[in-house]
């Protein structure tokens, strides 16, 4: 599934980068080819200008009604020479349109358009020339292109003739051509580039998608089994009464507090469940309100001691006196819920007889001062092995936290390995921080440091 995104997304990039190359290939194809024109023309215009001034026109006799005429050899010998390096052709046209001089070594058959703006001819010659042919083994092609300005000459309100310009064509199919190669090949090669490009920034693009499908993938995998088994459970032991005819109370007791037992268990998974699927999706805005640090852990060991009472087991909070002050900005309920999870993991992994400190005292770090919560058990501990995935949602080290001899009695359905996953996104949404410290068989610190609301000293 991933490979196939991964590959559309690639091929989207290429093909939105090839589309915008392409377009600026094109433009700037028309944009050199209109220069190029444009340039040529500019070229014509002015010969037509240049040898429009140079013409000698010999004015008619007095005696005589005949128009002006033009002396060809002392208007043009010149004019032939200085055009020819710049491959232009001249031709002279008389009044009534017949070709009277050229510099092509043949007749054009091409009509006579008087224009002044330029227009491209497909021309080739007829047949042979009567005029100077500077090849004599000159073989005209069959047809050619040009570019031409045709000037109409006026003196004295009478047309003396038309002066036409020509420029080969091939000063423009040639540049262009070679840069539409350049512009192609250009093209593929960047083309090729963007989609080597493409395919791994794809690649980045996808990895975090992928990471938190194969995250949510078994966070559904393993929320389905920690359901599954209680809801079996209790679905068993329904069954069971159900079908016992003659049903003891006693019997009938044990199974409905083994059922209300696992109906707790599964509010609390189901809560852990939404608290963390809220928090995935942003949904959760928590609440920023001035608490009393002390005050808020003194609440929370006075709900735990009665369950540690229960188990035999000491549970004690201690708090640094030299403070006048553990204000921190927070929400009160997850506050209360982080310190809940690591107070009852402690009890639950602490045997009987077992201690449970809690101390509170404040800390500087690096010139700023923070306060430090730190619960410490004296129960199973943790491999260390286990440290770097204690964190993780549904993460249990098994079986050596829910060893039969090292748990009371009274706590042998085990957690869902949510608590911790919860209390780290807690300390995290505080801006705090959270550690572990743990020896096997000696016992656990888990330390929660939070900044505080203002600085020292300010009580």
């Amino acid at each position: 599934m991933f490979q196939a995104t991964r590959q559309r997304l690639a091929l989207w990039y290429t093909t939105v980068t090839a589309i915008l190359l392409l377009l600026f290939a094109s433009g700037f194809y028309l944009y050199v080819r209109s220069t190029l024109i444009e340039r040529i023309d500019d070229t014509l215009s002015h010969v037509v200008e240049v040898v429009g001034r140079s013409l000698v026109i010999e004015p008619a006799p007095a005696t005589s009604d005949s128009p002006p005429r033009l002396n060809l050899d002392a208007s043009f010998r010149d004019n032939a020479e200085s055009v020819e390096d710049d491959h232009i052709d001249l031709e002279w046209f008389d009044a009534n349109g017949n070709l009277v001089w050229s510099t092509f070594s043949a007749p054009l058959d091409v009509p006579l358009h008087p224009n002044s703006d330029g227009e491209t001819v497909e021309a080739h010659f007829q047949g042979t020339s009567t005029l100077a042919v500077d090849s004599p083994n000159y073989q005209p092609p069959d047809s050619f292109t040009l570019r031409q300005v045709t000037q109409r000459v006026e003196v004295g309100g009478q047309v003396l003739g038309y002066l036409r310009v020509s420029h080969p064509w091939f000063e423009v199919t040639k540049p262009t051509r070679q840069l539409i190669r350049d512009l192609a090949l250009g093209t593929v090669l960047m083309v090729a580039a963007v989609a080597a490009i493409g395919w791994f920034l794809s690649g980045l693009a996808i990895a975090p998608v992928r990471d938190s499908y194969q995250r949510l993938k078994q966070f559904t995998a393993d929320a389905s089994h920690e359901l599954r088994n209680p809801i079996a459970v209790i679905q068993t032991n329904v069954q069971v009464a159900l079908e016992d005819p003659d049903p003891d109370p006693q019997v009938q007791r044990d199974q409905l507090r083994l059922v209300e037992r696992l109906t707790r268990r599964l509010g609390r998974l189901v809560d852990d469940l939404l608290f963390l699927a809220r928090q995935d999706s942003g949904m959760i805005q928590m609440q920023s309100d001035r608490l009393d640090l002390k005050e808020l852990l003194t609440e929370v060991v006075e709900e735990q001691a009665a369950i540690a009472l229960d188990r035999n087991q000491h549970l004690s909070l201690t708090v640094d006196e030299d403070c006048q002050s553990f204000a921190v900005m927070g929400d009160r309920d997850q506050l209360t819920r982080l310190f809940t999870n690591l107070i009852s993991n402690a009890l639950q992994y602490t045997p009987a007889d077992g201690q449970i400190r809690v101390t509170l005292h404040r800390l500087k770090q690096s010139g700023h001062t923070a306060f430090q919560v730190r619960v410490q058990d004296t129960g199973i501990g943790i491999p260390e092995e286990s440290l770097p995935y204690l964190f993780d949602r549904f993460y249990r080290v098994d079986p050596a936290r829910t060893h039969a001899g090292a748990i009371n009695s009274k706590s042998a359905v085990t957690g869902s390995g949510l608590g911790l996953a919860i209390a780290k996104v807690i300390t995290e949404n505080h801006q705090g921080t959270i550690q572990v410290e743990s020896t096997t068989g000696q016992g656990t610190t888990l330390i929660v440091t939070l900044p505080v609301t203002r600085p020292e000293g300010s009580g």
